[in-house]
């Protein structure tokens, strides 16, 4: 039988991991979505036969697992008014939101209770996501396996084992689709100056990257290596490689992502408790 799962907040990245579950074989009745928004909540319940619910104390009362899917700034609002609840069930409490620590969330639910930090990332959406998880010393193996279980439903998980590490976790992979997003809208800009049909070219860079991506997935070599091995002395993408290089763009890959971890950072100082 399923273990009974709470989701507060039923928006993109609750809705990808609730898909993956019920692909997994989840019961959908075992599922609980409470979201404040009835046409999410409509949706939820058409599209995956869920249970549904406005009311977030209603949504964790009988569960194993209450994933909170809500934006920093909600979090503390969403917690506090369920915090006798939580103390005294002791569900795993599963955060997906960035910047907020374990050590917050504790202090507004009032106890130590089993609790696992998640940065997942958007591609989650497809089954393809990358997350990372962090899980307080309280934290039994079984209370790991279960919330491991549902992340996994969404692609890959990997465990950090400091809590501060997740904030590179997500200037790397939570934040790190919208990079990608980024460089596909400059490869199409940049093919159709050459001439390319903008269609034409946002076929060919959507397909180059992903099966770039793929290849160096399936390789047993690193993209370093990679990236050698289809330089050819001379050619076409040595020239554009060296364009890369002498741009910087080592470095201005390394200074967004030191940007993004702070602004992780800073989360935590304005919406939590540190």
């Amino acid at each position: 039988m399923s273990k009974r799962v709470a989701f507060i907040g039923g928006g993109n990245m609750g809705r990808a991991i609730v898909g993956g579950l019920i692909s997994r074989g989840h019961e959908p009745g075992a599922i609980t979505v409470a979201e404040p928004l009835e046409t999410l909540r409509s949706a939820l319940a058409h599209d995956f036969g869920v249970n549904v619910t406005a009311d977030n104390a209603a949504a964790v009362a009988a569960a194993a697992v209450v994933v909170l899917a809500v934006k920093p700034q909600q979090m503390k609002h969403v917690v506090q008014p369920l915090a006798t609840i939580l103390a005294a069930r002791q569900p795993v409490l599963l955060s997906i939101a960035a910047g907020i620590t374990t050590r917050t969330l504790i202090n507004w639910v009032g106890a130590e209770i089993p609790m696992v930090r998640a940065m997942p990332n958007t591609p989650a959406l497809v089954g393809r996501g990358a997350t990372g998880l962090f899980a307080t010393v309280t934290t039994g193996v079984a209370e790991r396996a279960l919330a491991e279980s549902l992340l996994a439903a969404t692609g890959l998980v990997v465990w950090v084992e400091q809590e501060s590490q997740l904030d590179a976790v997500t200037a790397l992979s939570g934040s790190g689709p919208a990079y990608f997003f980024l460089l596909l809208e400059c490869l199409e800009q940049a093919g159709g100056r050459l001439g390319l049909p903008a269609e034409l070219a946002r076929k060919l860079a959507i397909e180059t990257a992903s099966g770039a991506a793929e290849l160096a997935r399936s390789a047993t070599v690193d993209p370093a290596t990679l990236r050698s091995q289809v330089t050819s002395k001379g050619g076409t993408t040595e020239r554009a490689l060296q364009v890369f290089m002498d741009g910087g763009l080592p470095a201005l890959v390394e200074r967004a992502l030191a940007a993004a971890a702070t602004r992780a950072e800073e989360l935590s100082r304005e919406f939590g408790d540190s």
